[in-house]
C-alpha cells in the first residue's frame, strides 16, 4: 500500500463496522493511511472508505476471511509485500452464545476459528516485516469476557482469553525488536452485537451505569498506536466502565 505524505499505515482487520469502523476513523484522524478488511464489500465498507478519504487519508478496503489461512496470507502478501503496516489492529470477532452443555460443534468451531485462529492467520505473516523494520504496533481487541468469563459464552470467553495470552507471549518475543504488542478489553459497547442485550439487567453491573461507545474503544487503540504509549507493552487496557475491576 503506497503511503501519502510519508504517513504511517494502519491495517484494521475487521475494520468496516462497529468498533472497527470507529478505530479506522480515529486512526485516520491521527494521520494514518488506512487499510480495513471485511468479509464482503458493501454499504458499510463504502461508507468507511468515503469517511476516511474525507479526512484526507488514503483508504483501501480488503475483502478478507480470516478463517481462510492461505487466502488471507496471499492477499496480505499481495497488498503489503515485505513492507508491513506500521500498526496492525486485530478486531475480527463473532459471538455464537449458548450454554456449554447445549453448544454445538459449529458454534464452538466458528467462534474459535474467527476470533483466535484468525489472529494467527492474519497477524503472524505481518510480524516478519515489522521485525525487519524494527518497529510497529500490534493491538488486539479482546473482551471483558476474556478476563472474567461469562455464562453462555464459553466459546467466546475462551477465544478472547486466548487472545490475551497470545498478546502477552508475543510481547515477550518481539519487544526487543521495537514492536509493541497490547490488547484492549471492551466491556458492553453499543454495537450491533450488543444491541439486543437487556439493558435493565446489564446496567446495574456497570458502575458508570451506561454502555460504552465504539469511539471510546477507538480512543484506547489510538493511544496504544501513538507516541505516548511507547513504554506500554504486553498489557490489557480495559474499556468497560468498571464492569471488571
Amino acid at each position: 500500500m503506497k503511503e501519502k505524505d510519508h504517513a504511517q499505515t494502519a491495517l484494521i482487520i475487521g475494520g468496516c463496522r462497529g468498533i472497527g469502523r470507529a478505530i479506522a476513523l480515529r486512526l485516520a484522524k491521527d494521520g494514518f493511511n488506512i487499510a480495513a478488511t471485511c468479509r464482503k464489500k458493501g454499504v458499510d465498507s463504502e461508507a468507511v472508505e468515503k469517511e476516511v478519504s474525507a479526512l484526507g487519508r488514503q483508504c483501501r478496503i480488503l475483502e478478507l476471511d480470516v478463517c481462510d489461512r492461505e487466502g488471507t496470507r496471499r492477499l496480505l502478501a499481495d497488498v503489503f509485500g515485505q513492507n508491513a503496516p506500521d500498526a496492525v489492529i486485530y478486531n475480527s470477532g463473532i459471538a455464537r452464545d449458548n450454554l456449554f452443555v447445549f453448544m454445538e460443534n459449529a458454534e464452538w468451531d466458528n467462534v474459535l476459528d474467527t476470533n483466535l485462529k484468525g489472529f494467527y492467520n492474519a497477524v503472524q505473516p505481518l510480524v516478519f516485516g515489522m521485525l525487519a523494520k524494527r518497529r510497529g504496533r500490534i493491538v488486539v481487541v479482546s473482551s471483558a469476557s476474556g478476563q472474567t468469563g461469562q455464562a453462555g459464552q464459553v466459546n467466546y470467553s475462551a477465544s478472547k482469553a486466548g487472545l490475551i495470552g497470545a498478546v502477552k507471549a508475543l510481547a515477550r518475543e518481539v519487544g526487543r525488536k521495537g514492536i509493541l504488542v497490547n490488547a484492549v478489553a471492551p466491556g458492553v459497547i453499543e454495537t450491533e452485537m450488543t444491541r439486543d442485550l437487556p439493558k435493565e439487567q446489564v446496567l446495574p453491573l456497570i458502575p458508570l451505569h451506561r454502555v460504552g461507545q465504539a469511539e471510546e474503544v477507538a480512543g484506547a487503540v489510538s493511544f496504544l498506536c501513538g507516541p505516548d504509549s511507547s513504554y506500554i507493552h504486553g498489557q490489557v487496557l480495559a474499556v468497560n466502565g468498571g464492569l471488571v475491576i
